[in-house]
């Protein structure tokens, strides 16, 4: 059984342009990728495969010495990743790969060498990035980590997901039905007298502050300007917080309920 844990991390000046450089270098690849996939498929009707997109790098590195700068095991991940994307899609799991944009969420991954030392607060990478600062709130399970995912969220936060592998732990099946009502006053109120209300008041004043925030931005039509992208990143602060407002709801009331964790509350507030 596969669990994942998400991190917050606070990298350095320093450790910020690195990332920054590969995440450009992991999205650049991506995009190579897929248009040369779909340029030979035009040519040839047949793809590249993951072998033959993993020959390609060694010479894409000399080419563009810039690409070498990325840890390579990440770029090898890229093909890895950008060849599960088309299985996915001829198997009808997904949609069309599509081109990766510089603007948004950014992420990397690291298949291995990544060591969690949580009695120093830190975690360490292989290659240039090294020891990044990360808080730990929960105990993390007694597992090899399978994949970790750095990414870079629009509001300009950075996280860690940490992906374990628990192949003994067993799972145990409760079979016990309880009925659910959704109404309009509580969000939802269960058989056995459970109620989860939502911080409306909460969720009102930031969909508000939101709201006028994103008319600011609609506002500057000069999408090179600082002013519209600081205006952008205030707007994805906001949209951040109401993110965290809803996740922590649903984690306050999946606790109230250690036994049974009340899926359908996820599936109702649509995360």
């Amino acid at each position: 059984m596969y669990r994942a844990v998400k991190i917050r991390i606070y990298p350095t000046d320093e450790q910020e342009s690195y990332l920054a450089q590969c995440f450009g270098n992991t999205r650049w690849l991506w995009n190579y990728m897929l248009n040369a996939t779909t340029t030979a498929y035009k040519e040839t009707r047949k793809g590249l495969s993951k072998a033959a997109m993993d020959k390609l790098l060694p010479g894409l590195k000399k080419e563009y010495e810039w690409l070498g700068l990325a840890y390579s095991q990440v770029l090898q991940r890229v093909t890895f990743n950008f060849s599960s994307a088309f299985v996915n899609f001829f198997e009808g799991r997904a949609k069309f790969p599509r081109f990766k944009s510089k603007h948004g969420k950014q992420s990397i991954q690291y298949p291995q060498n990544v060591k969690l030392m949580a009695q120093y607060s830190v975690i360490k990478f292989p290659g240039n990035l090294g020891l990044i600062k990360a808080v730990v709130h929960k105990d993390l399970p007694d597992a090899k980590f399978t994949t970790v995912t750095i990414s870079r969220n629009a509001d300009g936060r950075y996280y860690a997901s940490i992906l374990f592998n628990q192949e003994d732990t067993p799972v145990v099946a409760i079979r016990q039905a309880i009925g659910v009502d959704l109404g309009l006053k509580n969000f939802a109120i269960t058989s056995e007298g459970s109620q989860y209300n939502l911080p409306k008041k909460q969720l009102a004043k930031l969909e508000k502050n939101r709201k006028r925030k994103q008319k600011k931005l609609a506002r500057k039509t000069d999408k090179t300007s600082n002013k519209r992208r600081k205006a952008k990143l205030l707007v994805a602060k906001v949209s951040s917080k109401l993110a965290r407002v809803r996740e922590d709801f649903l984690a306050r009331a999946i606790s109230q309920d250690s036994i049974r964790k009340p899926s359908y509350l996820c599936r109702r507030f649509g995360s």
